[in-house]
């Protein structure tokens, strides 16, 4: 049996009911009135429900940010050039990045991976060290990748997941991406699931013209009609138009969700590795949660698929786990609310009249 097999078949179908019953009971027993924390009381329930506990402890906090490279930038669908993902890579681990600077106030350790960046990058840079390949190929070409490199690539976030449990327990794993060029396999992806029009899934990127729009649209296309790949086989999905960082990310999901860890997906990339993982196996699905909605319009409709709704709605656009770490602060505090907040018998306050 093969790892990813063996990783599908670990996550257990339902959480613990018992667990989820009596912190929706107490969430109905504080001193307060019910329901009046909104969607702080359903997460802080759902972790209770992962965890196995009222009073659950996200003490270490990880953030993974999964690099590759993309064959279809030579179509022009990027602002920025294939160089900045290996220099992106190296601010990452040099502690520069927007998501080191935002995961470290969330008290959350940082570490990139390479899955597929077009570089050699030093062994002992400290970084997750899994390339697949140097980058996918142009799927306006060719697929992007091939079977057995999908799987690969979703067996190496797997994999990362167990060396950090082997370091000590996650209590809480944020996922993150670095990739120029990777809105463009992620809203191929988001197309090819749903069957939805492209125009209506994709959008600006880095910042791209009117033009450079219409030309991503009908590069997606193009990639799309040449090979056709099947909504029903995620991986096929993956190899003929996704990325190596993105099967990553499925690979993290999975992971995390067969040992019981909640994982908080980030922005658009990050969501269509979740997506992958989740086709692959839906009962990882109760183990993630949504950061927040990103301004790429795909994005929404990787949230309908996926009966998700994001946190938060901050006008992010950067990927890189910024969205993830930001909210790994609300599910800390919606422990507290759930644990910490008394109960009317627990104070002695007179409840409403029924």
């Amino acid at each position: 049996m093969s790892l990813l097999e063996q990783t599908i078949g670990s996550i257990r179908e339902t959480l613990d009911q018992e667990v989820l019953a009596a912190a929706k009971q107490r969430l109905a027993d504080q001193a307060k009135p019910a329901g009046s924390l909104g969607i702080m009381e359903g997460i802080g329930a759902r972790l209770a429900a992962i965890k196995g506990t009222i009073d659950v402890r996200l003490t270490n906090k990880r953030i993974v940010t999964c690099a590759g490279d993309h064959g279809v930038t030579d179509e022009g669908v990027s602002l920025f050039p294939a160089e900045v993902t290996p220099q992106m890579v190296m601010n990452f681990a040099g502690g520069g990045a927007s998501v080191n600077v935002i995961g470290n106030h969330a008290g959350a350790v940082v570490k990139a991976a390479d899955l597929g960046v077009n570089h050699d990058f030093p062994a002992d840079l400290p970084i997750f060290h899994k390339k697949v390949r140097h980058g996918t190929g142009n799927f306006t070409k060719e697929p992007a990748m091939t079977r057995e490199e999908a799987v690969r690539s979703i067996e190496a976030g797997i994999e990362i997941v167990e060396e950090l449990q082997a370091e000590a327990p996650v209590d809480l794993l944020g996922t993150g991406d670095m990739g120029i060029g990777n809105t463009t396999p992620s809203s191929a992806i988001i197309a090819a699931f749903s069957g939805l029009p492209v125009e209506t899934l994709t959008g600006r990127g880095t910042g791209i013209d009117d033009a450079a729009l219409a030309n991503k649209i009908a590069v997606i296309r193009k990639g799309l009609d040449l090979h056709n790949p099947d909504p029903k086989d995620p991986i096929d999905v993956l190899s003929k138009v996704g990325g190596l960082e993105i099967g990553g990310l499925a690979g993290l999901v999975l992971g995390a969700a067969a040992h019981g860890i909640p994982v908080i997906c980030d922005g658009l990339i990050s969501t269509a590795g979740a997506l992958i993982a989740c086709e692959l196996a839906p009962a990882a699905k109760q183990y993630l949660f949504a950061s927040h909605k990103s301004v790429e319009i795909g994005h929404k409709y990787m949230h309908d698929r996926l009966g998700l709704d994001p946190l938060i709605d901050l006008k992010f656009r950067l990927g890189e786990g910024t969205g993830a770490a930001v909210c790994m602060e609300l599910l800390d505090l919606a422990t507290r609310i759930l644990a910490d907040i008394k109960t009317f018998e627990e104070v002695g306050v007179s409840q409403a009249d029924q």
